[in-house]
C-alpha cells in the first residue's frame, strides 16, 4: 500500500465512492462516520492523510481539525476538507483552521489523487525526520531548537512582471515576509549563489495556460537544486487544468490553487508552508548539530554503531505501531583481511569508502546504513517486506561484486565481493522477541544468516530462518 487514508463522511455512499477511487490507487482506506469514530481510528493507527466532509453528526470539519491538532501524535496529519458550496469564505475558514486544502464536489479524480500523493509525501518526509530526531534524543544529542528570528523570504515568479508586482503589493500587508518577484526564464537566479539559509523559503509560481511548460521546468529545477529543494512551493493556476495541476504536484509542488489569485487564501497557504518549512529546518538542524562527529564513521561518512542501534529500535517501534514490516541486513566484505595484507591498508580503506558510496547511492533516503565493524555494514529498510528486501540485497551484492574498485595511486582496479545476511521484522518477530528485544533479535538473526552465507561460498544473500 502507498499509504493510509482516513475518510470521514456521514453518508455511506460518499465514503464508498472515495474508498473505491483510493483503493484502486493502492491506498489503505479506513472509514469513519463521526468525529468520535475518527478520533478512535486515529488513536489506533494514525493515517497519512485525512479526507473529511464539511458537516458531521457531532460537529463540523473545523471541530475535527481542532481536536486532531490538539493531539500531539496526530497534530501534523495533512487534512483535506470536501464541501459543496464552493464559497470563498468557507475555504478561508477551513484553511485558517488547519486544513491543507478544500476541494469542492463533484471531485476531479485526477486532482484528488495528485493532491493525496503530494500530502502522503509530506507526511512521510515529516515522519522520517521525526524518527531521526527521536534517535538523536535517545542518544542525548538533541538541543532545544533556536527560534526563527527573521522574516520568511517569498519569491513570486510569473511571466507577467506587472502582475507579479501587483500580487506582492496585495500580499505584503497579509504576511510577515520579504517578497520579491522574478521571471521563470531567470531560473533560480541569485538562489544559485546563495546558501540554503538565504534561498527563498517559499516560491509562488504563477501558472497561466500558456506558461505551464516553463513553470513546470522551473519547479523541477527548484526540487533538484540543493539550495532550494526544501523550499515550499505554491502553484497558482489561472484557469484550472487538472492534468497540468497533477503534474505540478507530482513534480514537487507542496500546494496548489486552481482558481487564480486570491490574496487572503494565498497568504494562509504560504503561512502554512512557511511554518512547515521552519519545523522541518529545525528538525534537520537538530539531527545535524553535534551528531555527525559523535555518531558518524570518519572513514566512510556512514553512521556508526552508536547511532545505528537506537535508530534500529525507533524503526522497530514504528513498525509495531503501523503493522508494516522492515528489513535488516548485515553485509560483510569477503576476504577483506587478505585485501589489507596483500595490497595494504590504504587500498583496504579505499574499498570500504567505495563500498559505502555504492550502498548509499542505491538505497532510499529513509533507509539506514551504518558501518558497525571493520568491514561490516548494517542496513535497515523501513516498510520493506521479504520480496523487495531480497531484491534490494541481491542488487547490492551484484553491484559490489561486478564493479571493480579503484586503488590509490592509479595502481589498477581491484575486484571484491560482499556477503549479506537478511532478516525481516514483522508481527511474528515482535511476538517472538517482544517489543524491547526485537531490534537486537533481528540483528542476531541477520548475523546468523550472514554466517551461513560465508559458509556457503560467500558473495551471496542468505535469509534468516524465521524470515524464510
Amino acid at each position: 500500500m502507498h499509504g493510509k487514508i482516513l475518510v470521514i463522511d456521514p453518508i455511506s455512499t460518499n465514503r464508498i465512492v472515495l474508498k473505491v477511487k483510493l483503493s484502486a490507487a493502492h491506498y489503505d482506506v479506513v472509514q469513519a462516520r463521526t468525529i468520535a469514530e475518527a478520533r478512535k481510528a486515529i488513536s489506533q493507527d494514525a493515517p497519512d492523510v485525512i479526507l473529511t466532509s464539511l458537516q458531521l453528526p457531532d460537529g463540523d470539519a473545523s471541530d475535527l481539525a481542532m481536536q486532531v491538532r490538539q493531539c500531539a501524535k496526530s497534530g501534523d496529519i495533512p487534512m483535506i476538507a470536501i464541501e459543496s458550496d464552493g464559497r470563498q469564505e468557507t475555504r478561508l475558514r477551513l484553511l485558517a483552521a488547519g486544513f491543507d486544502d478544500v476541494m469542492t464536489r463533484p471531485l476531479d479524480d485526477t486532482l484528488l489523487l495528485a493532491r493525496v500523493r503530494s500530502l502522503v509525501r509530506v507526511c512521510n518526509s515529516a515522519a522520517e525526520w521525526r524518527m531521526r530526531d527521536d534517535t538523536s534524543r535517545a542518544l542525548g544529542l538533541a538541543e532545544a531548537p533556536a527560534p526563527f528570528d527573521r522574516p520568511a523570504r517569498v519569491t513570486v515568479i510569473s511571466t507577467d512582471m506587472a502582475e507579479a508586482t501587483n500580487w506582492t503589493h496585495k500580499l505584503t500587508p497579509l504576511m510577515n515576509a520579504c517578497l520579491s518577484v522574478a521571471r521563470p526564464q531567470d531560473g533560480l537566479g541569485p538562489s544559485r549563489d546563495l546558501n540554503a539559509d538565504q534561498a527563498p523559503d517559499v516560491f509562488i509560481l504563477h501558472m497561466q495556460p500558456t506558461t505551464s511548460a516553463p513553470i513546470l521546468r522551473l519547479l523541477a529545477e527548484i526540487r533538484s537544486h540543493a539550495r532550494t529543494r526544501h523550499s515550499g512551493v505554491l502553484v497558482v493556476q489561472s484557469g484550472c487544468d487538472s492534468d497540468i495541476a497533477g503534474q505540478a504536484l507530482d513534480i514537487g509542488a507542496n500546494d496548489l490553487m486552481v482558481s487564480g489569485f486570491a490574496a487572503s487564501e494565498i497568504a494562509l497557504r504560504v503561512q502554512t508552508l512557511i511554518r512547515r518549512k521552519h519545523i522541518a529546518d529545525r528538525l534537520r538542524a537538530t539531527v545535524r548539530t553535534g551528531l555527525e562527529a559523535a555518531v558518524c564513521d570518519p572513514l566512510t561518512g556512514l553512521h556508526n554503531r552508536r547511532y545505528a542501534m537506537p535508530h534500529l529500535a525507533r524503526i522497530s517501534e514504528h513498525a509495531a505501531r503501523s503493522g508494516k514490516p522492515f528489513a535488516v541486513m548485515i553485509a560483510d566484505m569477503d576476504h577483506f583481511k587478505q585485501i589489507n595484507d596483500v595490497f595494504g591498508h590504504a587500498t583496504g580503506d579505499a574499498v570500504l569508502i567505495q563500498t559505502a558510496d555504492r550502498l548509499r547511492e542505491n538505497l532510499r533516503a529513509v533507509d539506514m546504513i551504518a558501518r558497525i565493524g571493520g568491514e561490516e555494514f548494517l542496513i535497515a529498510m523501513p516498510g520493506v517486506g521479504l520480496k523487495n528486501a531480497r531484491i534490494a540485497a541481491q542488487r547490492l551484492c551484484q553491484l559490489i561484486g561486478e564493479t571493480p574498485f579503484e586503488r590509490p595511486g592509479n595502481a589498477g582496479p581491484l575486484s571484491a565481493t560482499i556477503s549479506i545476511g537478511l532478516a525481516i521484522g514483522g508481527m511474528a518477530m515482535l511476538k517472538s522477541f517482544g517489543q524491547q528485544n526485537v531490534a537486537a533479535g533481528l540483528l542476531d538473526e541477520a548475523d546468523k544468516a550472514l554466517y551461513r552465507a560465508k559458509e556457503r561460498g560467500r558473495n551471496q544473500v542468505t535469509l534468516s530462518r524465521p524470515a524464510a
